[in-house]
């Protein structure tokens, strides 16, 4: 068979601290004996260094027990997630659907895939954190393997090894490997498509593309359209780059398309398909369709704002600080605000010069070369999720830039690894020390935006990293021990922040639905696109009223117009639908934070105290309730006579009773409590079969019907019939209706 690879490659493919690769690994020769799996493991390719292989086993080592440390410190993550998980070890329907509960109610706001492999471990170790969270740390994991793989292929085992490292010290890579959101299984499966894109031009092969296409189709299986986003850089480079025909490009393309709807296609083909009355609601759709959810609350509402169902929408666009919505602020620079900075952006400024120059040094090479070809890739993926990143307006959380850390880690090494070869010529050298000096002086803006946080890091980062960009400046003309030593002070100078938050993310527990890497107050999002007093979170808007805590008991100030200076006490008009009844709209937390406002919707007291994080109000949506040994003796006894132990307003609510119990626990209207599910005649029918024990008072967002959700409030209907015509049971602080019990008169 006739390989296919860039025969320009050897003068535009880097060889760094090692040999040049030039052309894919050497088949063994006819009768030549094959080295046993364990030798092939350990020692690699046959023209690597003997260092080589070694150092790309102990990184993966490394990354491993990182991501492993205090892993179950963070205990159930996302509560909203770990319930669907625990209904899916019990359930074949729920982990094929993704419901919340194995009683099957509804779904959760994403397609199933993602849950599977956290199911399947659940299945086998029982119900854990570990058993939880250890499947994402093996994506991580995983995902720094493909990164090194796919830049040592072409440039060399010490530049792979800078990527491998870039990609496992990203604060947000070190958050979300470590939690159990779908963003650990697009990472991985978007760095295998760029993967086997780039394998697709060096060798021509159809597989390759087909199997991108299948690596992409799974990762819409897990987080629906964000999955599409690379689509067009990938597709382009392979259209143009492509090693073989015109037509036979076009055809090969075509092959790669219908893997990709096949893979992503089969699923939503059977749910779509399904009785719906057999079948659990789609959550997050307000027409039970997971068509609708994929290109409405998920998909185009992501980027416009208008996300039917959500509890905030979007708003904002514009450029800088005149974009601000309400889920942060728009514009060019948002990936570098004070919000999203410190999770991604450390290495992006040396990431984009590193990326103009390898396609300037290869701006002369044949239309194939893998080289640029890589590039391409790797920097167009990372330009366009940034750019579609930087100014969507509907829901966006710190964490989403998870999907951007392959991308920088993979061009971060590609192009450090050409520079380095090239460093003779003057430009090379020049770039290479403007990059350093583009991290280092980054790092040090970042490090100090928390002076607190390890006050002289930023001092030895932009130190370092000047020093090394000054002797950079002279590698070509330097020994090569003088040249490695200025490098290896660069990378150091370049990691240092990063390894910090790094550190700092993994000996931290991180729960809820919008955790953030590093030390307290290095993410202060909030809401309304101000910025909190600190800590991990900051303050609702003021169409929500209270503020949401920080890490560690830091607060933040809602001052009911969106921005949230200083610390204290929220305050606010609260969200439609007036307070919660006997609450006056007030709820005070465990001493850390106070919520003052005209309240959250859904009739009945606040669950557990009403604490932030807890059972009602902005709590419920942010984490769920702490539940008391009474309260889980009274869901427990006689759970296995119905379908569920307990019905809860809001996703939030519910996971923490079912996880507590191991009973399912259904959620009325889904995660927000805005879905139009159940509907009232089907909530007193399934009582009336004497299905649900109990109606646990509190809960989410969803009693009115919520934001923009335009329902008739399901959530707020069903409460007032149970109130009114069932027993009340209290039980500490929290409060249940016994729907076996009529209330007296």
């Amino acid at each position: 068979m006739t390989t296919h690879y860039d025969p320009s490659a050897q003068q535009d493919a880097p060889a760094v601290w090692g040999p040049p690769t030039t052309a894919p690994p050497r088949a063994p020769e006819s009768g030549e004996p094959r080295q046993p799996l364990v030798r092939r493991l350990w020692h690699g390719r046959p023209e690597d260094p003997r260092w080589a292989r070694p150092a790309f086993l102990g990184l993966l080592a490394v990354t491993l027990v990182t991501y492993l440390y205090n892993l179950s410190a963070s205990g159930y993550a996302n509560s909203f997630y770990s319930a669907a998980v625990q209904a899916g070890s019990r359930s074949w329907k729920a982990f094929f659907f993704g419901s919340l509960d194995a009683g099957n109610a509804i779904t959760v706001d994403k397609p199933s895939a993602f849950m599977w492999p956290m199911e399947l471990s659940v299945r086998i170790f029982g119900l854990n954190s570990w058993a939880i969270l250890t499947p994402e740390v093996l994506m991580g994991v995983g995902t720094v393997a493909v990164v090194y793989a796919a830049v040592r292929r072409r440039f060399s085992p010490a530049a792979g090894l800078i990527a491998g490292a870039v990609l496992a010290l990203t604060p947000v890579a070190a958050l979300m490997f470590r939690f159990d959101n779908p963003d650990a299984m697009l990472a991985l499966l978007m760095a295998l498509a760029c993967y086997f894109v780039v394998r697709a031009v060096e060798d021509g092969r159809t597989r390759w593309l087909v199997w991108a296409g299948v690596a992409i189709g799974f990762a819409f299986l897990a987080k629906t359209l964000q999955a599409f986003l690379i689509l067009p850089p990938l597709a382009i480079v392979y259209a143009v780059c492509g090693p073989v025909k015109p037509v036979k490009r076009l055809a090969q393309l075509g092959l790669a398309t219908l893997a990709l709807i096949v893979s992503g296609g089969w699923w939503v083909a059977v749910v779509e398909l399904w009785p719906a009355s057999s079948r659990p609601y789609i959550g997050g759709s307000q027409n039970n369709s997971f068509l609708e959810l994929t290109f409405g609350y998920n998909g185009l509402g992501r980027i416009s704002g208008d996300e039917t169902g959500s509890v905030g929408g979007g708003g904002g666009g514009g450029g800088g600080a005149a974009g601000a919505g309400r889920w942060g602020v728009t514009g060019w620079d948002r990936m570098f605000n004070d919000e999203i900075g410190s999770q991604i952006s450390w290495l992006i400024p040396a990431a984009l010069i590193l990326l103009v120059a390898g396609l300037w040094a290869t701006r002369k090479a044949r239309r194939t070369s893998v080289t640029r070809a890589s590039f391409l890739v790797w920097g167009g993926s990372l330009l366009i999720t940034m750019v579609v990143f930087s100014y969507m307006a509907g829901i966006f959380h710190q964490y989403y830039t998870v999907a951007l850390a392959p991308y920088v880690a993979a061009v971060t090494g590609m192009g450090a690894g050409l520079l380095w070869e090239k460093r003779k010529e003057t430009w090379a050298s020049l770039t290479l020390a403007a990059s350093v000096v583009a991290a280092a002086a980054w790092g040090y803006v970042l490090l100090n935006r928390t002076p607190d946080y390890l006050p002289w890091l930023k001092w030895l980062v932009l130190v370092g990293g000047l020093a090394a960009a000054f002797g950079l400046i002279f590698a070509g003309r330097l020994a090569r021990r003088l040249a490695l030593g200025a490098a290896a002070v660069g990378l150091v100078a370049a990691l240092a922040g990063p390894t910090a938050y790094t550190l700092s993310t993994v000996n931290s527990a991180h729960t809820g639905s919008i955790p953030t890497a590093g030390p307290a107050g290095a993410s202060m999002m909030g809401f309304g696109g101000g910025r909190p007093g600190g800590g991990n979170g900051g303050g609702m808007p003021g169409g929500f009223g209270g503020g949401m805590p920080g890490r560690q008991g830091q607060q933040g100030q809602q001052n009911g117009n969106g921005n949230m200076p200083g610390q204290g006490q929220g305050q606010g008009q609260g969200f439609p639908g007036g307070g919660l009844p006997g609450q006056n709209g007030n709820a005070q937390g465990q001493g850390r934070n106070q919520q003052n406002g005209n309240g959250f919707p859904g009739p009945g007291a606040l669950g557990e105290g009403g604490r932030m994080g807890g059972a009602g109000g902005a709590g419920g949506l942010l984490n769920g309730a702490n539940v008391s040994s009474a309260a889980k003796k009274l869901l427990e006894k006689n759970a296995g006579d119905y379908t569920w132990a307990a019905a809860s307003i809001g996703s939030q609510n519910a996971a923490s009773y079912q996880l507590a119990t191991g009973e399912p626990v259904m959620a009325i209207g889904g995660f927000n409590g805005t879905d139009p599910s159940p509907t009232l005649a089907q909530f007193k029918q399934y009582v009336a079969d004497g299905r649900i024990h109990y109606f646990i008072a509190g809960g989410g967002f969803g009693g009115g019907g919520g934001g923009n959700s335009g329902n008739s409030g399901t959530g707020s209907q069903i409460s007032s019939w149970v109130e009114s015509t069932f027993k009340k049971v209290t039980v500490g602080s929290a409060t249940f209706y016994d729907l076996t019990r009529k209330a007296s008169g």
